[in-house]
Order: C-alpha cells, then structure tokens, then sequence
C-alpha cells in the first residue's frame, strides 16, 4: 500500500517565466514517482520541465505580477479541469504570497498549510525580515531603510562601504528594467542614485552591511513544518559553488550537519508559528561566527531534492503527505555528504565520483527528455547571450558608467527569467 493518498493531485504553481526553474522539475518528479498526479500551472511550452513523464497535465499560468484575483481566477479553472481537491505548491514567491492571501477562498478546492495570517510575506519581505529578526534576537546583518536619497548616502556611509542594498520586495521588480534584487554598491553615490529608482522598483530600498563571502560561510536549510509546527524532512546545507562565485543560485550544494542552523531554523519557524515548506539562506559571519539570517523563502527552494532521506521523504512529499492526512515515515535516516549539482552551472562536477551520493537538477535515469531538452535550449540561450553583448560592447576608448558589482545569496528575478545567475 502506497504511503500516499494518490487520489489527491498536486498542482505546482509559478508565475516566474524563468525556463531552466529546475526546482519545479523536482517537485514534479517527487510527486510523480510517489504515484501523485502532478498538474504545473507554469509556462512550460519553452522549458525543460514541460518534457518530464510525470507531468499529468500542463496548465496556462497567471501573467507576471498578476493580481491575486488574477491568480484566483487561474486557479479555479484548473480546479475544475482537475475535478477533485488537490494540494497546491507555490514554487515562487509571489505565488506563495498570492496562495497565503486566497487559503480560505480556494478551499476546499486546494489544500495549503494553516498559516497565521500575512506571515508569508512578512518574511519575503527584506525589510520586515530584519525587523523580526530584531524581535526574535536572531543574528541578521545590520540593515537601514532611508526615506530618501541623502539618507540613502548617510546609511552608506554609516553601515560602511562596500554595502549591500536590496529592494524588500524583489517579486514586484519589472521585466526589463535592468534593476536588481541585490547588489553592492561602492559609493554612496551609488546609493543615492538607486533610490530615485524605488518607485519603478515597487517597493522599499534597504542597506545592509556587508558580510564577506569565503570559503564554509554560506548555508541553507530547508524544511517542512507540520501542522504541529514541527520541522520534519528536510535539513542543513553548504553551499560549495554558486552562480556567480560568492554569490547567486547554489551550482553545487552539499548536505552537510551543522546543529547551529538547525537549531536557529527551528527556533525561528517555531517563534513565528509558521507551517508549511520553508527555504532559509545564511551566511556565516567571519569574524564572530555567527550565523545571518538573510534570507526567509515561504515556498520550496530549488534544490529541495539534495535533502531526500534513506526513506524518500524531502520536503515537498511531507507537505503531501500532512496535508491529505497521511502520517510521515519515522524511519529513514539523513544522509549527510549527498550533492545537488545544476549541471547547465556546474557541469564538470556532475561528473567522476559521488561517495556520498549525488542528485542532478535536470538528468534523471527515470525521466531523461528534460536533461536533453535542457542542452538544446541552453545552447541557444548561451549563443544568443554571446550575441547581445559583442552587440552592447562598447568601444576600446569609451568610458563606463561606474560598475555596480552584484553580490547576492539568492537569484534575482531578472536573472531567473534569463537563466543567467
């Protein structure tokens, strides 16, 4: 007997038009490979995804930046092509908030977690994270919010440079704009001039300091909390290559125990009373060892796969599971040394030995037309990258504007939508 309900589907939702969004590949292989019929609301038609075996049924996703009776509207009529209850995961931020918003308007079409109300976007919101970080006494980077360009400069200069700054709500950035989720700046003119762009950003400047990056520093948990509130699947990570070095997506990730995070991560979801899948990124601090919050995602991060324990539970199964009322396996063991490898970031080291054992984002025995279909659309996208910018390239002699150098934890939303971290 199957340990899950399969009567009850899955429906993943993105709005996010990033093709190579290798964390919805997953969630449709965990799902599909436990027998659950897996319905993508996201647009698969140019994207590696749309050719796994296990998707059931592709759907038409909400426009980008949609309202949330937009995705409301969307929702309903894939419940009604789906015909029965089913569980939905949000694979983005702003579905996750969109989805907390509609939780009592969607049921009882659509099981979601029972979650205090506006929790999901107070911690996807930078700003408000660092203000409940304060209140939870929990180690996050020192972080000012200006109300206008001088002070933009003055917290620069305060905070010391290099710094950080981020818009707090990184979902509501427009396509083609050109700004951000984060970056260093080195000036404070750098910092002034960005703020005079926060009404076309749609949200709040922030200013952080710095944390440096470096070998061991940078960390991630992931999990699931129950109905209890317990954390169940799920674990501590090490993030040992990213897109760009020091920065960006996790290229590679190891699973590597480190009490510190998980007690923090427990700690944190159980202060705020928070349930349902959760994606949290730190980074440790060189000089006084601590660990920063900088990152609270309500929602599966991508590569949810490197923690599936010796009984297959990750994250995205446990939320199935407790939310159709299923008990979770007690008996399967960590696996400590497991790899997660985005072979399109890291190709090199999806090759020669995995002692620990290793999961690939996009090549699976099981399922191999997403892991084809995944070189035939990069390669077009790296020839058309290489084009557009022997195009923008500027003469030997002309002088640039002053380089702002990016320097992030996790991708930006224009970077997603190239594939390009």
């Amino acid at each position: 007997m199957s340990l899950f309900d399969t009567r009850v589907p899955a429906v993943l939702l993105r709005t996010d038009r990033n093709p190579f969004h290798h964390g919805t590949l997953g969630a449709v292989r965990s799902l599909g490979r436990a027998g659950v019929e897996v319905h993508v609301v996201a647009e698969c038609a140019d994207s590696p995804v749309g050719a796994s075996r296990y998707v059931s049924a592709p759907h038409s996703p909400p426009p980008p930046g949609a309202s949330a009776d937009e995705v409301a509207a969307v929702l309903r009529r894939v419940a009604a092509r789906v015909g029965r209850p089913a569980v939905l995961i949000p694979m983005d931020d702003a579905c996750a908030l969109a989805a907390a918003r509609l939780r009592a308007e969607l049921a009882p079409a659509y099981l979601l977690p029972d979650m205090p109300d506006a929790l999901a976007e107070q911690v996807a919101d930078k700003a408000e994270l660092a203000a409940l970080c304060r209140a939870l006494e929990v180690p996050h980077p020192e972080t000012l919010v200006p109300d206008g360009p001088g002070e933009a400069a003055r917290a620069a200069w305060r905070l010391g440079l290099p710094v950080v700054a981020k818009w707090s709500r990184p979902w509501r950035l427009p396509a083609g704009s050109g700004l951000r989720s984060t970056v260093v700046l080195r000036s404070a003119q750098e910092a002034r001039e960005l703020y005079l762009r926060a009404e076309e950003a749609g949200s709040r400047l922030l200013l952080q300091a710095f944390l440096p990056p470096g070998p061991d520093r940078d960390w991630f948990f992931h999990g699931y909390a129950d109905r209890a509130g317990a954390v169940r699947a799920g674990g501590p990570g090490r993030k040992t290559r990213s897109r760009p070095r020091g920065a960006g997506l996790t290229a590679v990730g190891r699973w590597t125990p480190n009490p510190r995070v998980r007690t923090l991560a427990e700690r944190i979801t159980a202060e705020l009373g928070y349930r349902g899948i959760f994606d949290l990124d730190f980074r440790r601090c060189g000089t006084t060892g601590d660990y920063h919050l900088l990152d609270f995602n309500p929602r599966p991060g991508a590569q949810f796969r490197l923690f599936t324990d010796t009984a297959g539970l990750d994250v995205v199964r446990a939320l199935h599971l407790d939310l159709t009322g299923r008990p979770l396996p007690v008996d399967g063991a960590a696996r400590p040394g497991r790899t997660f490898v985005v072979e399109n970031y890291a190709p090199f080291s999806a090759l020669g030995p995995a002692p620990g054992g290793r999961e690939l984002a996009w090549h699976a025995r099981d399922d191999r037309a997403p892991g084809r279909a995944l070189w035939r659309l990069w390669s077009r996208h790296a020839a058309g990258r290489l084009r557009d910018r022997a195009r923008r390239s500027p003469a030997p002699a002309a002088a640039g504007p002053a380089r702002v150098v990016r320097q992030a934890t996790a991708p930006t939303q224009d970077d997603e939508r190239a594939g390009i971290h």
